[in-house]
């Protein structure tokens, strides 16, 4: 019997905080996103990830054309309404809307894994001496079930608990988006007098030169055989009630 995978999709912004505008409790912002990443081998299933009411990135298969139709999108890119003046301001909430709609032409089960932390500006490397937590995600908790056994400070999984039906979007399963202020505390002044007396007096910042990163990744599985084709492609025990409600075991 061939194996179904499940459908894979990922969309990713990335942050820079400008050190020079930090101690203002400002930042400016500029935008990168990681490829798309689609694996999947049922010619049906769909889905796309919405960002306030948006497609942001999909995959697809078109029968009429025997493909398949797939865009990579990038989060947060409309958080500034004017990205090369507007700065972004701390502990300020901004509207960060999630969902997932079927895009495909069968029902399905859907699961989000949002991951959130901080990297360097210049290599991408993942700074893990930096607080996750400073990356403020409210999630809703609106028809989504949280998995806490496979939370981490900068991972949340959540499994939508109903069937999305053909052509649905689902209920968002995140609404705002901050930066804590906490990351503009000065951690170090230092002074230097030269010789015409005038002194400079340089600040610096635990979050110089970080950038914050924010991915949601959406996994669809068929509904067939729904709770055998969960276990194998998500590894959970799932529970499926007769109307299709999914509740994890």
């Amino acid at each position: 019997m061939k194996r179904k995978l499940p459908i894979i999709l990922v969309a990713s912004s990335a942050i820079m905080l400008a050190a020079s505008t930090i101690g203002s409790t400002k930042a400016t912002l500029t935008y990168m996103s990681d490829n798309y990443l689609a694996q999947i081998d049922i010619k049906s299933i769909g889905v796309t990830l919405t960002e306030n009411g948006n497609d942001v990135s999909w995959r697809d298969y078109k029968h009429k054309d025997d493909d398949w139709s797939e865009a990579t999108g990038v989060l947060l890119g409309d958080m500034l309404k004017n990205a090369g003046d507007e700065k972004l301001i701390l502990d300020k909430k901004y509207d960060e809307k999630l969902a997932v709609k079927n895009s495909g032409s069968i029902d399905e089960y859907v699961r989000v894994t949002v991951q959130h932390y901080w990297a360097d500006k210049e290599t991408g490397d993942k700074l893990s001496n930096l607080d996750p937590s400073n990356i403020q995600i409210d999630f809703t908790n609106d028809g989504w079930t949280e998995d806490k056994s496979a939370e981490t400070t900068e991972r949340n999984v959540f499994y939508y608990n109903s069937i999305l039906k053909k052509g649905q979007t689902s209920t968002d399963f995140t609404d705002k988006i901050s930066i804590s202020g906490d990351i503009a505390a000065i951690v170090g002044q230092t002074s230097q007098t030269d010789d015409n007396g005038l002194t400079t007096i340089t600040t610096t910042y635990e979050y110089d030169g970080a950038q914050f990163v924010l991915e949601a990744t959406v996994d669809a599985v068929q509904t067939h055989n729904a709770k055998d084709a969960i276990k194998s492609a998500w590894g959970v025990d799932v529970n499926i009630s007769d109307d299709g409600a999914l509740s994890l075991e």
